[in-house]
């Protein structure tokens, strides 16, 4: 199990949080601004998957041959999508502050999070060139076991195009709702473009940005010669006080310029460097991020 029992416990306590709530297919414990009695007709919406049946319009069905959802006035189920960065950089660090190990547990905790909340769950993991894993959409707490066994068999491998994948997720049918990345960002092409298609196709997006602290500051001296573990790129280098403290800066400023991003796109940022306890983001860090509440 990624966490235990009292963890998850806490976590039940919080939901996340979504600045526009989405209309869903059954009523979830959100509650929206709008008024109205939860069994008024409101409108209708393309089906997609993971919608109750119950709610589909069969008469519609039955003339057109296409499934509408009906929507009803205060339905609001929250469609959540986390997409999990699977790349081989992610494969790095030990025990605790494992990059990878750390953001499935991340991925667990907001996972749980959303199913106890009544909302509907999608998992994606990135990587180029394999068939798109992914889990659910799920409903529910009893679908935690599934989420956990799902979470323990991922491996990080090979290399990610951000954008690419970010693309690839947007155009398949989904409901629009939250989107959290969950990500080292080490992709030659960025991620901007990816995570901007998404905005476009109507979802909100958080991004945890997963580091260890030996990215930021790497414990390395003298003549060197560094390899890419993606690409397998080879680079030689000398390192001294001054190039470890100038790339110290330009990590720090590659970390503000991404935070600067996010706040021009509206995208909630976060900062999670595997040195702090992971169950410390989820239950504080996410809080002041206003990730949950």
């Amino acid at each position: 199990m990624l966490f235990d029992e009292s963890t998850l416990r806490k976590l039940n306590q919080l939901t996340l949080v979504a600045s526009r709530v989405r209309a869903g297919a059954i009523k979830g414990e959100r509650r929206s601004s709008r008024r109205g009695s939860s069994v008024e007709f409101a409108d209708y919406r393309n089906y997609t998957p993971g919608d109750d049946l119950r709610r589909l319009d069969w008469n519609i069905y039955a003339r057109l041959e296409r499934p509408f959802i009906k929507l009803l006035e205060e339905e609001e189920d929250l469609a959540v999508h986390i997409l999990l960065d699977g790349s081989q950089s992610m494969d790095w660090g030990e025990g605790e502050m494992h990059k990878f190990s750390y953001a499935r547990r991340l991925t667990a905790g907001l996972g749980a999070v959303a199913l106890a909340s009544g909302d509907v769950l999608s998992i994606g993991l990135l990587q180029r060139g394999t068939v798109p894993v992914e889990f659910g959409p799920a409903r529910g707490q009893a679908s935690l076991p599934r989420l956990f066994g799902f979470l323990e068999g991922l491996e990080s491998r090979g290399e990610t195009n951000l954008n690419l994948s970010l693309r690839e997720y947007s155009i398949r049918p989904r409901r629009a709702g939250l989107v959290i990345l969950i990500s080292d960002l080490f992709t030659p092409d960025g991620y901007e473009a990816g995570l901007r298609q998404l905005l476009g196709r109507g979802q909100e997006a958080a991004l945890i940005h997963v580091l260890a602290p030996d990215e930021l500051d790497p414990p390395l001296a003298g003549d060197l010669q560094l390899v890419d573990v993606e690409t397998n790129h080879a680079q030689d280098v000398s390192l001294d006080g001054g190039v470890r403290e100038r790339y110290r800066l330009r990590a720090r400023a590659w970390i503000q310029a991404t935070q600067l991003d996010c706040r021009r796109q509206g995208i909630r940022y976060l900062e999670a460097t595997t040195s702090l306890p992971w169950d410390q983001v989820l239950l504080l860090e996410m809080r002041r991020a206003g990730i949950v509440k």
